[in-house]
């Protein structure tokens, strides 16, 4: 009986810590399973008239993946330059596509309001472009690009950043490094919402003075300036709480077995115990004579 008890402990054991490790699996984030490339980017920009047209192309690593929708969020930085000096439009093949902006001291974001038209799959990619120009009146200055991929549910795809030098009409300068990836941020902690509708009317202006979140906020809600409670937090509670649950049946088992064991002994003395004659349980009575 001890040895058919200890054998479903450890099956029950072995069941938890499987279920634990799927869960812990399935939940990991799946930032390794995209990336973004940033093209168009020129050495430098120069300030006055001319628009460039830079883009952002996410595309999936992991074959095995499914379709997912995408949502993009531009993060531009500017130093030795003014934000209401430059000016930035999100564009699709049939003309702007509207963005909410957010502007905290030198940084702004433009996140789209609704998802890109394109569909992200195995194979597959999806693009965004943006339209950036520069006042006349800047003279020399630096610019951070980050563009963020995210899905349907405001999860991190993937990110890549590029820097490069702004000068004023006829100035010269240096070439700066390429792009490089950049670490992934937090994610995101506010519920996805509904695309808005295509009439919204496209942002022609130059950035506006609002705040700036570190993730991008869902369409016509304000962000959540609270973290959120991610998947791989409740992940890891889960994976505690079922191993909590097994040690706690693996002690109850132990306990069972061992009351299982002393009542055998008490019904089935040993054998060394059979032959020991009983003390006597009455008074001593001396002989008559």
């Amino acid at each position: 009986m001890v040895v058919i008890v200890w054998r479903y402990a450890l099956r029950l054991g072995a069941l938890v810590a499987g279920v634990a490790g799927v869960v812990l699996t399935l939940a990991a984030p799946a930032q390794a399973a995209f990336a973004t490339e940033m093209g168009g980017l020129p050495a430098r920009f120069t300030a006055g008239d001319q628009v460039r047209t830079i883009s952002a192309v996410v595309s999936q690593t992991d074959r095995r993946g499914g379709c997912v929708k995408v949502r993009w969020s531009m993060v531009l930085r500017v130093q030795g330059i003014r934000l209401d000096q430059v000016k930035m439009d999100r564009v699709e093949e049939n003309g702007d596509f509207p963005v909410e902006i957010r502007t905290e001291g030198d940084v702004a974001r433009l996140t789209d309001r609704q998802l890109d038209p394109g569909t992200l799959c195995p194979g597959r990619t999806v693009t965004a472009r943006y339209r950036v120009a520069f006042a006349e009146d800047v003279s020399q200055g630096r610019v951070t690009l980050a563009a963020e991929a995210y899905d349907a549910n405001l999860r991190l795809l993937a990110r890549q950043t590029a820097t490069r030098s702004v000068l004023g009409a006829g100035g010269t300068g240096t070439r700066t490094p390429t792009p490089t990836p950049s670490p992934t941020p937090a994610l995101p902690s506010d519920p996805p919402s509904e695309p808005a509708s295509e009439e919204s009317a496209p942002t022609e202006e130059a950035i506006a003075d609002q705040p700036v979140d570190a993730a991008p906020p869902p369409a016509g809600r304000p962000v959540a300036q609270t973290g959120g409670f991610g998947v791989v937090q409740a992940a890891f509670l889960l994976g505690g709480l079922l191993l909590s649950l097994g040690v706690g049946l693996l002690l109850r088992l132990r306990h069972l077995t061992r009351a299982a064991k002393d009542e055998a002994e008490a019904e089935d003395p040993p054998v060394d115990r059979l032959w020991e004659r009983p003390a006597p349980t009455g008074r001593w009575h001396p002989a008559r004579r």
